[in-house]
C-alpha cells in the first residue's frame, strides 16, 4: 500500500501540487513542519485519498475563573443512588 502526502495552500485557496509518498515526507519532515508553522495546511493522502491533515496549533486562550458560574445547582453536590455507584465502580 503507498501512502502519500497532498500539499495544499491555506484551506481558502487550495492548489493540490504533486503528491509525496510517506518515505519522502519522513525525509523532510523539518521542511514540512516549517511550512506549516508558516500557515500552511498539509494534506495527507493514501492512494490519493486524504486521511489525515497536518495544521498549525491555535494559541491557547487565557481561562476565565467563573465562567459557568451559576449553571451547576445544589444537587449535583448530592451522594448519588447505590445503583449509579455501582455502575461507575465497575464489577
Amino acid at each position: 500500500m503507498r501512502a502519500t502526502i497532498v500539499l495544499t495552500s491555506p484551506p481558502d485557496q487550495v492548489d493540490l501540487m504533486d503528491p509525496i509518498n510517506v518515505q519522502d515526507a519522513k525525509t523532510q519532515l523539518s521542511r514540512l513542519l516549517k511550512r506549516v508553522e508558516a500557515g500552511e495546511e498539509i494534506i495527507l493522502a493514501r492512494s490519493g485519498r486524504p486521511i489525515a491533515r497536518l495544521v498549525p496549533i491555535e494559541a491557547a486562550q487565557p481561562r476565565k475563573p467563573g465562567l459557568l458560574r451559576g449553571t451547576v445547582d445544589d444537587a449535583f453536590f448530592e451522594e448519588l443512588p447505590e445503583e449509579e455507584l455501582r455502575a461507575w465502580e465497575g464489577p
